[in-house]
């Protein structure tokens, strides 16, 4: 289950007020963020694992893989996960700096290292080599 709140004061400010999404159900929630720069460069400095995720509300494969992220990050082993929402609709230049030319494509990172990434793939154990490559 996932359900939608504010931050407050999270990473010395640089979270707060961000959107996110918290994914629920377990005893370390992963959290969901939409995706804003100032959010995500300060996660990165922060280390860890992070995950982009360009989707569009309207793209079916993005609905398959975000059920399977939500399904990993409820695993203690990637419950440490900040995920990162890229609206593919409404932020087009975050794509480009990323160099993402499509929808439902998930980057991974630890800390400020790209680790991987997987455009367009629906297979559980893909996305959980995504996943696995960052922690």
């Amino acid at each position: 289950m996932i359900t939608r709140r504010k931050l407050f004061g999270l990473g010395a400010g640089a979270l707060a007020g961000a959107t996110s999404l918290t994914i629920a159900g377990t005893s370390h929630a992963a959290q969901a963020f939409r995706f804003h720069w100032t959010a995500f460069d300060a996660a990165r400095a922060a280390g860890g694992p992070l995950l982009v995720d360009i989707s569009a509300s309207w793209c079916s494969t993005c609905q398959v893989q975000k059920a399977i992220v939500t399904e990993l990050v409820a695993e203690p082993r990637y419950s440490g996960y900040k995920i990162f929402v890229v609206d593919y609709d409404t932020q087009k230049d975050v794509m480009r700096q990323f160099g993402a030319r499509q929808r439902s494509t998930l980057i991974a990172f630890n800390g400020s290292t790209e680790t991987g990434r997987v455009v367009g793939d629906t297979r559980r154990s893909s996305i959980e080599t995504l996943l696995e490559s960052a922690v």
